[in-house]
């Protein structure tokens, strides 16, 4: 009888033991919200190989485009919290998305986890080559005396680029249109052709043509020039303290994740994000590498969120 007792008793444990291997061994699932060949998927194949090392499973990345990655998060809300699935999602998703979109399919103070944060891009106010203003004080002293011609493109109504031209606007006290554009080309190609009077977008979209005298970044919004075009000056170097602003991508964990899985994705993610191979990588993409704890994003997260809530809400923009 003892002997069926113990017997019965391994099996239940060696059950448990091979349901835990079972779970190991899966593969990691990241989420991106975006089609293959942009920053944010640059930037999960780079840190994927080192996290799968550390991990020591295999790690895959699933693209999910659509509803300018709300589909993905939505993906991420209804994922198991099992450790088995993660998101990398630019500032939109915790962000932006919950100020714009009256209805959202998702919470993400309470249907994400906070991961780590994984790197920030800063933006450039740019100009057409041929503008007769050649410095951050000759454009806005150009749109006070041209009023009816001041406006900035940018990428997308709605996107982080877009109120940070509000920003300008209210804390250099002019008035500009925005002008959204399909996407970070097209706003380019009519910087470039002098079609619109200015446009703000990452830096590292604009660097080249500005390398090439096609169009010319007269301020970038970080607290530190841009490394790939350190001829460029901050808003703040300028005179506008105010002003500064960076895009970030960070990783998110469904809810009730438990931490002790989230802490070894993180220690992961931090281990590549820390390699010179990743950050070397990362910063052609004019990405700066960061990491940190899940505290330390969700810190960054609230911040964001209480920094750009009195623009959005004095904007009056809705997305829905």
């Amino acid at each position: 009888m003892k002997f069926q007792k113990l017997f019965s008793i391994a099996l239940v444990l060696s059950g448990a033991f091979s349901v835990a291997v079972a779970q190991t061994d899966k593969p990691l699932k990241i989420i991106i919200g975006v089609p293959p060949g942009g920053s944010l998927d640059a930037l999960a194949r780079a840190v994927q190989p080192i996290m799968a090392t550390e991990l020591k499973r295999t790690v895959v990345i699933e693209s999910k485009p659509g509803a300018g990655t709300r589909l993905a998060a939505e993906l991420l809300k209804n994922a198991a919290p099992d450790g088995d699935t993660v998101m990398i999602a630019p500032i939109v998703v915790p962000v932006l998305a919950p100020l714009t979109f009256s209805k959202l399919n998702y919470d993400a103070a309470k249907d994400f986890t906070p991961v780590i944060h994984m790197s920030n891009f800063h933006f450039g106010l740019a100009v057409p080559a041929e503008a007769p203003y050649k410095s951050l004080a000759d454009f806005l002293a150009w749109i006070k005396a041209n009023p009816s011609k001041a406006n900035f493109g940018m990428p997308a109504a709605g996107s982080l680029p877009h109120f940070l031209g509000l920003l300008v606007s209210r804390e250099a006290n002019v008035d500009m249109v925005p002008v959204p554009f399909q996407g970070g080309a097209p706003l380019i190609t009519a910087l470039a052709g002098n079609q619109v009077a200015s446009g703000i977008d990452v830096v590292g979209e604009q660097a080249e043509l500005h390398k090439t005298g096609k169009l010319r970044i007269l301020a970038s919004s970080g607290a530190a020039r841009s490394k790939v075009s350190p001829d460029v000056p901050t808003f703040r170097e300028l005179g506008y303290a105010n002003i500064q602003a960076q895009g970030w991508f960070a990783m998110y964990a469904p809810a009730k994740t438990p931490a002790a899985m989230v802490n070894a994705i993180n220690a992961a993610a931090n281990k590549a994000l820390a390699s010179p191979e990743v950050q070397e990588r990362l910063a052609k993409m004019s990405l700066e590498a960061t990491g940190g704890s899940p505290a330390d994003l969700q810190k960054i997260t609230d911040q964001e969120f209480t920094r750009w809530t009195p623009i959005v809400k004095a904007s009056g923009f809705k997305a829905d």
